[in-house]
């Protein structure tokens, strides 16, 4: 059973197990016996998870409308790169003056149509 928060106006805060059917509803204080409402005060303990699965929830809960940081951009980008280095891609046939094609690049036996 999954541990809840509650918050006493007179006593405080405390905590009591119950069956998350019941998640929603109100408990009655330990102290003074009064209804006391659900809150969230403290973050979700993912201390037991692994690793791996921590690092897998943290990813799936980033933002995919977020901005990238400068870190991550000079992750995924090596300096010159093609996609954002502002120069152009190599053409893969060139044309002579005579208006024959030519290949400067890989391929050179390939037949052009």
């Amino acid at each position: 059973m999954p541990v809840y928060e509650y918050l006493c106006n007179a006593c405080g805060p405390f905590t009591d197990m119950r069956p998350m059917a019941e998640c929603d509803d109100p408990q009655d204080c330990p102290h003074c016996a009064t209804s006391a409402p659900r809150v969230m005060l403290t973050a979700p303990a993912f201390f037991c998870m692994p690793s791996d699965k921590r690092k897998a929830h943290a990813t799936n809960e980033r933002s995919s409308s977020a901005p990238q940081t400068v870190a991550e951009y000079k992750a995924k980008h090596a300096p010159g790169c093609g996609c954002c280095s502002g120069k152009k891609p190599a053409r893969l046939m060139n044309k002579t003056a005579t208006g024959s094609k030519s290949f400067p690049t890989a391929r050179p036996w390939m037949i052009s149509h």
